[in-house]
């Protein structure tokens, strides 16, 4: 078969300020290649450089920062002063201070540095198997699905789609969006604080380290304003249930050893789970219980000829889009293999663009109920089709760990 590995690049591209540039920076870099990772857009080109940049929405107007001492402890292990993180030591980029094994996340709160403005700029992871299952999936690809229009998500959001959010977070190019979900916890029934996402949301790969800022904010735009009306908007229009921050993360070995912006490297693990806690408080209430709702996990889902269809969700941010609306595309999916050794991939039509990484794949789960059993992950730069990793025992791993650390907290 002949490669196709060429032809791929995880979903993100970097979009400046100016709102008048028709083309992500980074799209125009990346044509050249059939694939893009689908969803990470980035805006804000200066996040790396002039530390005042954000020094007064770093400061939450009062000049205190809410870090755990946990955090503390772990910016100190790495010689980071928590003071000059909170006053744009974290735009540091340099090879030496980005954090990159699993263990070194850290993640301080910096109270009101994901503002309406920069949310809206910011654009664009037991059972054995049988023989149609995954493991006779593997070096499988099908013929390239027709490409299925995404849907707008009927306002307000949160009314038909509950789990669905945006995730934003700062990388060397700028501040960035992914898409995500709230999944359920079994530790921690009817009050997780967990989020599904891409691997390549959180963590840069295999030539880098762990993002920084990632705040997750559910239902975001609840009521479907345009770009125009988002100008003036207030921080509770824009997240109308809160900001929440993730205090750990995790993702596969795989995506932190292998994962790359092109080529699909990595993409069969392209994962991540995230516990996030409220940026200012919540009534003691978990994020499932803030917004309502929590798509359990299926980890056994059925193999592609088993699957009647496939809803992806998301935050799409490149053109067309703008990032600031809702979509969603359903499909019967077909099978896609990056390479022979790797996991098949879910692969649907839809026409999504960079914006809609890391959101949930929704099917039927093992038990006939509604689950997630997938993200996108990446997808090509002409938007017509998207692929989703299939989740099994590595992912499985990733979930309990972060599951188990917070078990009944």
């Amino acid at each position: 078969m002949r490669s196709i590995r060429p032809s791929f690049t995880t979903r993100g591209h970097r979009r400046g300020r100016r709102r008048n540039s028709p083309v992500p920076v980074a799209v125009a870099l990346v044509s050249a290649l059939a694939l893009t990772a689908t969803a990470c857009e980035s805006g804000d080109p200066e996040a790396g450089g002039d530390a005042s940049a954000s020094a007064s929405a770093a400061d939450g107007g009062n000049g205190e920062i809410r870090i755990p001492d946990h955090i503390k402890d772990k910016l100190k292990e790495h010689g980071i002063d928590v003071d000059e993180w909170k006053n744009g030591a974290w735009k540091n980029w340099s090879k030496d201070d980005w954090l990159r094994e699993a263990q070194d996340y850290v993640n301080p709160i910096i109270e009101d540095l994901w503002d309406p403005d920069r949310m809206r700029d910011a654009q664009e992871p037991d059972q054995e198997v049988d023989d149609s299952d995954l493991s006779g999936d593997q070096g499988v690809t099908d013929p390239e699905p027709q490409p299925v229009q995404a849907q707008a998500v009927p306002p307000k959001y949160h009314d038909s789609a509950a789990t669905a959010g945006k995730l934003l977070f700062d990388s060397p190019q700028g501040s960035m969006v992914c898409s995500a979900t709230v999944v359920a916890d079994p530790a921690n029934p009817g009050k997780s604080n967990l989020v599904w996402t891409a691997g390549h949301c959180v963590h840069a790969g295999k030539k880098g380290g762990w993002y920084r800022n990632i705040a997750f904010v559910p239902s975001y735009n609840d009521a479907g304003k345009s770009t125009a009306e988002l100008q003036n908007a207030t921080k509770e229009e824009v997240a109308p249930y809160g900001v929440w921050w993730g205090d750990w993360a995790q993702t596969s070995d795989q995506w932190i050893e292998q994962g790359g912006a092109t080529g699909g490297d990595g993409a069969s693990y392209d994962y991540a789970v995230i516990h996030v806690t409220p940026e200012k408080g919540s009534d003691g209430k978990s994020l499932e219980e803030t917004v309502g709702d929590a798509l359990p996990v299926d980890f056994d889902a059925p193999a592609v000829p088993h699957v009647k269809s496939l809803k992806a969700i998301g935050y799409p941010a490149a053109a067309p889009y703008d990032g600031q609306k809702l979509y969603q595309c359903e499909d019967k999916p077909g099978r896609l293999s990056i390479g022979a050794s790797d996991p098949t991939m879910y692969r649907i039509g839809c026409t999504m663009t960079g914006g809609s990484s890391g959101g949930g794949w929704v099917a039927a789960g093992s038990d006939g109920k509604p689950a997630l059993v997938s993200n996108t992950s990446i997808g090509p730069v002409t938007a017509g089709w998207l692929a989703g990793p299939r989740l099994g025992e590595e992912a499985k791993g990733v979930f309990d760990a972060v599951s188990g650390k917070f078990a009944g907290q």
